[in-house]
């Protein structure tokens, strides 16, 4: 065919793909352990396993909320939210707590911090499924489950999204204008799960009907029976099979946060730049320069695109570009951006370099730091990249530590003969206060690896080694695991080699995380996807004396590499239902042709001790006497609260039962409440029958005496009433 590639060729790539660092692997002696269950689970299904039966699903009503409670003000939380975890959560949940906390700060004003004693705080927990509240419900402790498969990002921060006050999207008053429910394909009883509110409950903020919310139902949301029949159909055909995506904040879903909290900025957000606009979002050329950046949308000798459009879009479509063929040996271009406040003292730069420059030139990373002793600011190198070009455009990630007024330094120079065209190229630069990931796996081509692989077949990473000295590897399967067609697989592995020491074995709690990155020019705009794994040193396949994350040289299989050096590889941990095909080929997941995956292993074994509960509560009354929570007692995890000067203590409120009395002493139950109404009830009647009774009989003894003295007067009266 015309223009496309040999077929010897894309064998060949994909030949060498499922080779990987490997040779003729044997089968592993211990099972890949799926954290899933091999099921696509939602959060619905989840809690439907569990046998819970909660109001739209996963939504949690208190005794003092009604079914159409007004999330108005009064249910907001202030925007930094009190968090408790409690101990029964699994390790490897509160981890990825701690990750969609971070989201939270990336995207928005929203900020958690670990309960301190405040009057309010959410309460994270393992229950017998997901679920959360609506709104800040002001009992004190207010509970939110994170329970078995409930530990995706998403997941969390959907419940956290609940938390907040927000329904979920199909409830909206105007969803029938988007959306056709199928009733008759709805399990019988769960039909109150699709019912709307109208706009005094719940309120759109003004933004539109979001079919890609985090919040949306799937279109097999409560279905009555295995055949492929929706429950809810969309009336744009082409959103069907995005609803129900379970993988980040939609920028609706932002957008909704934001208005409810008055938002204006990320937490954790610096800067982001595409250099679509002339201003280059107010970047300047440095002083000391003997060169400039130039902005463009195409270089001689290379790229021939931005990295943010591909070429896509006509008229845009730039990048900034160090024309080194042009310049004199020793020149010196330096891109400044602007002045930027930290608030953490860390920082991630993520950009895209596209280096068609000669094998010296370079690009050095600097921060330039302004105080009272250097008012114009002082530069600190941070990292030089180098080496030889490439032609493509390289994701990069510098790990900064400033912690005064500053500015990001790109500084270009031209050293050393190179190419008659060519030079340094700069795009999507993002700038955030978080931490950055540790490693890059870029696979090439990938829509076609996808298309191409045969079923149940993987691909593998190379070896990566943490900081803390343990090397994993991640596995994928391009085209899913035998019965799973049209999905991603991915699974995590341990990795040694002959001669390795320090490490502890079992490996303990390093949380592996495996991110399919949306390549989406601003940061806080992706949604990416990503799965977590941790390593639990006590973990044993079932029915085996082994324990699953010791050292791969014991329980693991020997791997060649194609220079002919040796590894062992563990057994995987990890899911057949990564993502799907669908969901892989839309938004960035592929750009240029290729996907890149980030991943990191974290120590997480600090997570393994009890978070710690604060003494007392703050007090927000000022004119309270100091300590006047210290001699109260509350009892049932009862939390003491300052209440006009007085202390009292505020009780625990479950879905079916609340603690009361003046100490939370005293324990409530649904069943309780009916057993003691009922015996009011007969109490009650029993009373009403005993005093009927004595009325019934005192009014025959006073008739009768007033009979035998007046028998005219009632013959009379008698004669009256029968007319």
């Amino acid at each position: 065919m015309a223009g496309g590639k040999p077929t010897s060729v894309f064998a060949l790539h994909i030949a060498c793909l499922l080779c990987g660092a490997t040779l003729c692997l044997p089968t592993t002696t211990i099972l890949d352990y799926d954290v899933d269950g091999g099921r696509d689970l939602d959060i619905f299904d989840i809690n439907e396993n569990a046998g819970l039966h909660l109001v739209e699903g996963d939504i949690m009503l208190d005794k003092r909320q009604m079914r159409n409670s007004i999330i108005g003000d009064e249910y907001r939380w202030p925007k930094t939210i009190p968090y408790y975890m409690e101990d029964d959560l699994e390790i490897n949940a509160k981890g990825v707590i701690l990750k969609a906390f971070e989201q939270y700060r990336l995207k928005t004003c929203i900020e958690f911090k670990p309960w301190s004693g405040e009057d309010n705080y959410i309460s994270i927990f393992k229950g017998g499924g997901c679920f959360s509240s609506v709104g800040n419900r002001r009992v004190g402790k207010q509970r939110l489950s994170i329970g078995s498969n409930c530990d995706r990002i998403a997941t969390i921060e959907h419940e956290f999204l609940h938390a907040l006050g927000f329904w979920h999207e199909q409830s909206r008053a105007d969803r029938d204008d988007y959306v056709n429910i199928m009733w008759d394909r709805i399990l019988e009883g769960k039909e109150h799960n699709f019912k709307t509110y109208d706009d005094t409950t719940s309120s759109s903020l003004g933004v539109p009907y979001d079919y890609g919310s985090m919040m949306h139902y799937s279109k097999n949301a409560f279905r009555n029976g295995t055949e492929a029949e929706p429950t809810i159909v969309t009336k744009i055909p082409a959103f069907s099979d995005v609803i129900g995506q379970r993988m980040e904040f939609s920028d609706s879903d932002l957008l909704k946060l934001h208005r409810l909290y008055n938002c204006s900025e990320g937490s954790t957000f610096l800067d982001s730049c595409d250099f679509e606009r002339e201003n280059i979002c107010g970047m300047i050329q440095g002083e000391g320069k003997t060169a400039d950046w130039g902005r463009i949308a195409k270089a001689e000798g290379g790229p021939n695109t931005d990295y943010s459009n591909m070429g896509k879009c006509t008229g845009s479509g730039y990048f900034m570009h160090f024309n080194t063929s042009a310049a004199s040996n020793g020149d010196t271009a330096l891109l400044e951006g602007r002045i930027l406040y930290p608030k953490r003292g860390y920082q991630c730069l993520q950009f895209f370099y596209y280096n068609s420059a000669g094998p010296s030139d370079s690009l050095k990373i600097h921060v330039r730091e302004y105080d009272t002793t250097n008012p114009n600011g002082k530069l600190r190198l941070i990292q030089t990249i180098d080496g030889s070009p490439q032609e493509q455009w390289q994701l990069h990630h510098v790990s900064l530590d400033v912690k005064k007024k500053f500015r990001v330094v790109f500084q270009g120079t031209k050293e050393g003969s190179g190419p008659l065209a060519g030079g340094l190229s700069l795009d999507d630069i993002n700038l955030s206060e978080t931490t950055c990931p540790e490693f890059i796996w870029r696979v090439k081509d990938f829509a076609n690896v996808m298309d191409n692989t045969p079923a149940n077949t993987s691909i593998f990473s190379p070896p990566f080694t943490s900081k803390e000295g343990y090397t994993f590897q991640m596995e994928l399967y391009p085209s899913g695991k035998t019965g799973y067609p049209g999905e991603l697989s991915a699974y995590a592995h341990l990795v040694a080699r002959e001669g390795d020491v320090g490490q502890k074995w079992p490996c303990p709690w390093k949380q592996i995380t495996m991110m399919l990155m949306d390549q989406h020019a601003h940061i806080q705009k992706r949604m990416s996807n990503q799965r977590s794994v941790t390593t639990d040193p006590n973990m044993k396949p079932t029915g085996s004396d082994t324990f699953f994350w010791d050292d791969p040289r014991k329980v693991g299989v020997e791997v060649t590499q194609t220079d002919g050096s040796k590894y062992f590889r563990g057994p995987g941990a990890g899911t057949v239902v990564y993502l799907t095909h669908l969901r892989a080929k839309s938004r960035d997941f592929i750009k240029g042709g290729d996907a890149i995956f980030l991943l990191t292993m974290e120590d997480v074994s600090h997570l393994t001790l009890s978070q710690p509960i604060p003494p007392t509560t703050q007090q927000p009354n000022t004119t309270a006497p100091p300590g006047v929570c210290l001699n109260v007692q509350c009892l049932n995890e009862g939390v003491c609260v300052v209440a006009e000067g007085k202390a009292a203590c505020r009780c625990v409120v479950g879905d079916d039962w609340w603690h009361y009395g003046n100490s939370c002493q005293h324990k409530g139950s649904t069943s309780d409440k009916t057993t003691l109404a009922l015996a009011s009830s007969l109490s009650v009647l029993g009373v009403m029958l005993v005093v009927t009774a004595v009325s019934v009989i005192c009014l025959k003894k006073k008739y009768k005496k007033r009979s035998d003295g007046n028998s005219v007067v009632m013959e009379n009266t008698g004669a009256n009433y029968k007319v």
